[in-house]
């Protein structure tokens, strides 16, 4: 009851510093000729080194049309924006690397920028990057509606075949996951089986292949705690850094929620030690047998959900290959 009561507070601490706040966003969007403002999402992050609110937000721009807007907002201004701005610096390799060899992977990014804004009388940062919006939403959104065998091994390639190319930019993305995967057409309402055209989206995790970089890495616990739990390899769990594998990995968790309708492994929502339960998940709870109708995927998940990485597949190209022969 102690965490339910403390929890409850912190949310009415948010929401009644986002009252605030977001009014001030709103006009420093608005500046930018961005109308019909509507704020989707905030959430706020505190820390020894990091004092900032990010949100989500959707507004229309006459020229770029519906757009989504993803902002920080930092509450000390000698604090820069490193991690939004880093994801602002993938973006643009992405469009690049995607632009020149007529690949897609990731949304386009419309604009970017870092202003100062006064809050509360004092002078603070403010930065934002600018992507369409898409209506249809995310894989996740897609899952949740009734699906045919052969639209469901449609969507199986189409991100494998997205991730392959994020593996061929030179990234690793670190967080893949339904809910980061948008849908940029309408065929699905159409019940169309032709392949979709996904996007993969938020790389505030991504990191060049080879990197030696150690994301949220915390040495104290031995653990790599950066991505979501629910499709975090067991490398990660054990300190290791992200890698091909396990984005390999937790698109073989995808890959089984696309096919069943839930993911591979989970925990007791009501559990005190969340993040516990979901390690011996990962790194000790073997994989769940399909059935029958779904038996031909079952060493392709049995391979890519492997608790050793250097078990699973090479890379992503030799997934999709054993896909595409199905």
């Amino acid at each position: 009851m102690k965490n339910s009561a403390s929890n409850y507070s912190q949310i009415q601490v948010l929401q009644t510093q986002a009252e605030q706040l977001l009014p001030l966003v709103t006009n420093a969007l608005a500046k930018f000729a961005y109308q019909e403002i509507t704020h989707q999402r905030i959430s706020q992050q505190n820390s020894a080194v990091i004092d900032h609110y990010q949100g989500l937000t959707r507004a229309q721009h006459r020229r770029s049309g519906q757009v989504i807007i993803k902002w920080q907002l930092n509450l000390k201004i000698e604090q820069n924006t490193a991690d939004l701005q880093y994801e602002i610096t993938v973006l643009i390799a992405l469009n690049e690397w995607q632009e020149k060899h007529n690949n897609t992977i990731a949304p386009l990014l419309l604009d970017h920028k870092t202003i100062k804004i006064t809050v509360l009388e004092q002078l603070q940062q403010f930065t934002m990057f600018v992507m369409p919006y898409y209506a249809k939403g995310s894989l996740a959104q897609c899952l949740k509606q009734p699906l045919t065998v052969s639209q469901k091994h449609n969507l199986i390639v189409q991100a494998a075949q997205l991730i392959v190319n994020l593996h061929q930019s030179g990234w690793i993305h670190g967080d893949i996951k339904p809910s980061n995967i948008l849908i940029s057409d309408d065929r699905f309402a159409n019940n169309d089986d032709k392949p979709l055209t996904l996007l993969l989206t938020d790389y505030a995790l991504a990191k060049r292949i080879n990197s030696s970089i150690k994301d949220n890495f915390d040495e104290s616990k031995g653990v790599n705690n950066a991505g979501t739990p629910a499709y975090l390899a067991p490398e990660c769990w054990q300190g290791q850094s992200a890698t091909v594998q396990s984005d390999i990995y937790a698109f073989g968790i995808m890959m089984y929620e696309i096919l069943m309708g839930k993911r591979a492994f989970e925990i007791n929502l009501q559990s005190d030690d969340p993040l516990k339960e979901w390690a011996l998940q990962h790194c000790q709870q073997l994989v769940p047998t399909l059935p029958n109708q779904y038996q031909r995927y079952q060493n392709i998940i049995d391979k890519a959900l492997t608790k050793r990485m250097e078990r699973r597949y090479i890379d992503m190209e030799e997934v999709l290959e054993y896909l595409k022969n199905l």
